[in-house]
């Protein structure tokens, strides 16, 4: 196995980060399909800053894909064009990574 010069496998740091990613696009649908459901009912719902700070925080995938998939904040052009563009962003900054083989902290 190929390990950084501080002993830390590279495939556990990449299992580290996907499991993160993962996690963090889980939580986005799940919460956008939460706050739909609240919506519905009229109930206490979850603050637009948060929808946008799992977003940003790498669930971005999720949270764009909940927010089509429940039909909630389409008609709110950040909702609408923000969630896809901070997709696009992180798909950049990837991209970014992986081409400057920075992607782990050496």
């Amino acid at each position: 196995m190929i390990t950084t010069k501080k002993g830390v496998a590279i495939m556990q740091v990449i299992l580290i980060i996907l499991g993160y990613f993962l996690i963090m696009n889980v939580i986005g649908f799940v919460i956008m399909g939460m706050d739909k459901w609240r919506a519905k009912r009229r109930a206490w719902r979850i603050p637009e800053a948060t929808l946008f700070a799992v977003c940003i925080f790498g669930g971005s995938i999720g949270s764009t894909l909940g927010m089509f998939s429940f039909r909630h904040k389409t008609k709110h052009w950040y909702f609408r064009y923000g969630f896809p563009a901070i997709m696009v962003i992180h798909f950049i900054l990837i991209i970014i990574a992986i081409g400057s083989g920075k992607l782990l902290i050496m």
